[in-house]
Order: C-alpha cells, then structure tokens, then sequence
C-alpha cells in the first residue's frame, strides 16, 4: 500500500527544478515570496557588469545625481558648471536632444562585457532622472526613442546580448523620479494617494518584463515611500508566478522603505556593501570602478579609478563571503565605453582565465580561519571552493 507513496516521492526527487518552481505559487506577501528559492544560475555567476547611462551621461560632471544636485540641493560646485559652461535657463531637460547614443553599437558592448569574464549585466532602463532608455508609452518625449537617440537601447542591448553572448541580461528600473509632479503630489500627501505607482511606475515594469524578459530586475529609489504604495508584493507575485520569466527571474531588495536587506531574492544592504564575514542569504556587492560616480564624469583623473588589483580584491573577498560582484561602468553621452573601463573589464577577464576556476560555481567553507591572510579572509568562515 506504500509504493505509490514511494513512487511519487522518487518522481517528485527525479524531476527537474524548473518543474517544481513552475508548479509552485506565490501570495503577495513577503512570507511568502521571501520562501522562493533563487534561481541557481545567479549563485554560480559571482561576477556581473552594471551600466550607468542616462542623460545624466551628458553633463558627465560630478555625478549621475546631477539634476538633484543643481536643481534641488544647490550644490555651488554643479551650479558653477552650469553656470560657467550654459546659457541662462538652460533646463535639465534640455540635455535629452544631446543625448544622441550616436556611437553606441551593441555588439561591441558585448564583446567588451565578454571579455571581462563577467556573466551577467545589468542595464539602467531608468534612473531617478526618469528618461527611459526604451520607448515607453507612460514617458512621453521623455526616452531614448521619442528623443536624443531615437533608438530602443534596451532592445538592442538585449538582442546582442542573447544572440551573441552567454551573458544573462539584466534590467536596473529606478522606482522613483525626483521631479515627476505625480510622485511629488503623492509625497506631499505621506503616499496616501498612489498616482505615480498606478500611472506610471507599475505599467512600466510590466512592459519591461513582458517586453524583454530580463534574467534580473534589479530595483531601486523608493523615495522613502513603503513597498505598499509601490505595490511590491503584488507585482512581485506576478512576476514569480504568472510572468514568462517566473522560473528564471532573479531580483533584489530594493522594494520600498524597509524592505533592503530585509526581504527580496537577494540582498545589496547598501551600495559598495561588503560585511567581511558569510552571511546566511545571497548577497551582492555593487560597486563602482570610479570610486566617486556611477555615471561617467569627464572631470574624473586617474586616480579616481580603482586599479586592477583593487577590483580583483574586492572580487576575491566578495566571492568568499558568499556574495557577487557587480561592477559598473558609465558610458559617454555617445555610447562609447571609456578606454580606463574598457582596460579593467579586460583585465578582469585575463585574471579569470586564469583563476575563474577559484570563483565561479564556488561554495563557501564555513570552516575557513586563515591567519595568513587575515585581511582577506573573514574569521572561521568564507573561503570559496568547489564542492
């Protein structure tokens, strides 16, 4: 009378992942999506690249935070540069029609982000700015297809991505907009009205997933309203069991005020974030090659670019904690990825010929304590190794 049982748990054992995750369903909470299991192509990644590009990538001066630094804060340092280098009322929006991507090729993108090693990269469909760098209908005039470029970024990128790479492609999608008049007329009511999520943030993000079917959705800017004005979880239940990618997707915990570090496929904490020691859920540490912006700065000299060995240090120790690297790079404002990361990306990835061995599809020893190298190596934990 036991056999069927039996043979029902031996099916059950011999089936694929994939079939149970597909079978699986998720409630819009966070209980329960924080119960699904991360997809096991992101833990045997270990590295990845971030692409900063917007039209922050025209004035390329200081940060890609420029417009909230000039035009909100009043930082004397941005309005100088504006003042020194623009007419009198030029606007923020004015950079959009200089935003011409005239020489970004896709292609060549890819054999660079190849090149480094990395196994995945992430794209910024949409900063704080609130440009997109796909032709959204919920920003009109205001995305690289109605103006500057006139092209899909995002689908190019992506076409090159899956058709001539193994690279798994990821989307980073801003929340928030600084300046758009819904999300400041819900802030000023404490987020009591939800205008901006319902009009514009959620329908984006539907249209992102559906459209290109990213490996990652790495969120962020909650503009410190909480994941229930953004509907997080609803839209995350969506994304687990209904979306084309709910058996593949991987995202993080940047969902609204509260929820980083706390709930999401997997934890950032903070940016450059690197605890030392193993932590029990999957990590990641993004982190920049300029020490001091994300987007490109023309004003950046060369000592404001980490060195070689600095990256692969910070590689080595994040690995060995348990978490992945994902390290950025700011394209010019014409789609040129600078020489200084072009020569890091490359030589990442003639480290990792030679070493990859030691970091992807590695696993954590928790029994490691190297006094040899106790700079390196957290305390009686992480060390990576094979199994």
């Amino acid at each position: 009378m036991r056999v069927a049982p039996l043979l029902l748990l031996l099916l059950l054992l011999l089936l694929p992942p994939s079939w149970a995750a597909s079978t699986l369903r998720y409630d819009p909470t966070w209980e329960s999506l924080d119960s699904r299991p991360l997809p096991a192509w992101f833990d045997q990644a270990k590295f990845g690249i971030f692409i900063h590009w917007g039209v922050f990538s025209v004035p390329s001066f200081g940060s890609e935070w420029f417009w909230w630094y000039w035009q909100k804060e009043k930082r004397p340092k941005f309005v100088d540069f504006m003042n020194d280098n623009y007419p009198p009322g030029f606007n923020y929006e004015d950079f959009g029609v200089l935003f011409t991507a005239k020489y970004f090729n896709a292609s060549q993108w890819v054999d660079i982000i190849q090149a480094s090693g990395a196994k995945y990269v992430v794209l910024t469909s949409k900063h704080h700015e609130g440009f997109t760098l796909w032709g959204s209908d919920h920003s009109w005039n205001w995305n690289a297809v109605d103006e500057g470029p006139k092209r899909d970024i995002v689908k190019e990128l992506e076409v090159a991505v899956r058709n001539e790479s193994d690279l798994h492609f990821g989307l980073y999608y801003s929340l928030f907009e600084w300046f758009h008049p819904l999300f400041l007329e819900d802030e000023s009511s404490s987020f009591q009205k939800r205008q901006f999520p319902i009009s514009k943030m959620l329908p984006e993000l539907y249209g992102l997933v559906n459209k290109y079917r990213p490996d990652i959705l790495w969120s962020d800017g909650d503009g410190g309203a909480p994941d229930h004005y953004w509907n997080s979880t609803g839209f995350l239940a969506w994304l687990y069991n209904e979306s084309p990618v709910r058996n593949t997707v991987v995202t993080n915990d940047r969902w609204g005020a509260g929820s980083i570090c706390k709930h999401g496929g997997y934890y950032t904490c903070s940016d450059r974030y690197n605890p030392g020691h193993l932590l029990p859920h999957k990590w990641e540490n993004c982190m920049t090659i300029d020490k001091f912006s994300w987007g490109y700065r023309r004003e950046a000299g060369i000592g404001d670019y980490l060195t070689i060995e600095e990256l692969v240090k910070q590689l080595v120790e994040t690995v060995a904690c348990g978490g992945n690297l994902l390290m950025n790079i700011g394209p010019t404002l014409d789609g040129i990825i600078p020489v200084i990361f072009e020569e890091r990306l490359r030589q990442m990835g003639t480290w990792l010929k030679v070493n990859g061995e030691a970091i992807y599809e590695t696993h954590t020893w928790r029994s490691q304590n190297d006094t040899v190298t106790p700079d390196v190596w957290a305390p009686k934990d992480a060390f990576a190794t094979r199994p």
